[in-house]
């Protein structure tokens, strides 16, 4: 990796596993460093993204999930294309909530798809881009649901699933992150959020630093 180019993170985990809190307090860190933050989502990271957000996480009605598989692949294509590709290019940090993994644990485990074509389809979405990092916020759906609950919001299409389904998500996310070792680091969601935030501002320094 080039000097110029930049550090593109993203966050993963199940609903209710705190992503938005880890994402805000590792872009206050990282800004107070000087750098350069872009804060991102997949999907609707993009004007055309925030059009298929609305379609996937709130449309109501089914959606056959071939055709919600392809729905995400489109937001990629066109989020790695227009947002994370240029951001890097500047040097910037891509700071991004979800990226191709969920898509592999909620359409394939979750929605019971073939998990290797679901991570194709992403991969061909978007020419082949892995991030640097992915920061798996680890937490089982009972824990996860209590928060969720308590947050006392209405539910989008996936947060409303059945417990039988956030569980194969969270075996799905563990799986993948097996997988590769070497690009995730899977962090225990239910800790203190300033002891979780600790643990991956060091991976996220070593990174920075070049150990990559």
């Amino acid at each position: 990796m080039s000097a110029q180019r930049g550090t593109w993170i993203t966050l993963e985990g199940g609903d209710g596993s705190g992503k938005t809190t880890q994402a805000d307090l590792l872009e206050s860190w990282l800004t107070d460093a000087g750098h350069v933050v872009l804060r991102t989502r997949e999907p609707g990271g993009s004007d055309v993204g925030r059009l298929i957000r609305d379609i996937v996480l709130h449309h109501r009605g089914d959606i056959a999930p071939r055709a919600e598989a392809l729905l995400y692949a489109a937001d990629r294509a066109h989020h790695v294309a227009t947002v994370v590709r240029p951001a890097l290019e500047r040097g910037e940090v891509v700071l991004q909530d979800r990226y191709l993994d969920s898509s592999v644990a909620y359409q394939g485990a979750g929605r019971v798809l073939d998990a290797t074509e679901i991570r194709d389809l992403s991969l061909w979405a978007a020419e082949g881009a892995l991030p640097d990092l992915t920061v798996l916020l680890d937490l089982d759906p009972e824990t996860a649901r209590a928060r969720l609950d308590s947050a006392d919001k209405p539910f989008d299409r996936l947060e409303a699933e059945k417990g039988e389904f956030h569980r194969r998500v969270r075996e799905a996310f563990l799986a993948l992150a097996a997988a590769e070792p070497d690009r995730f680091l899977v962090i225990d969601a239910a800790g203190d959020h300033d002891v979780i935030a600790t643990g991956i501002r060091r991976r996220v320094a070593d990174l920075l630093a070049g150990d990559r």
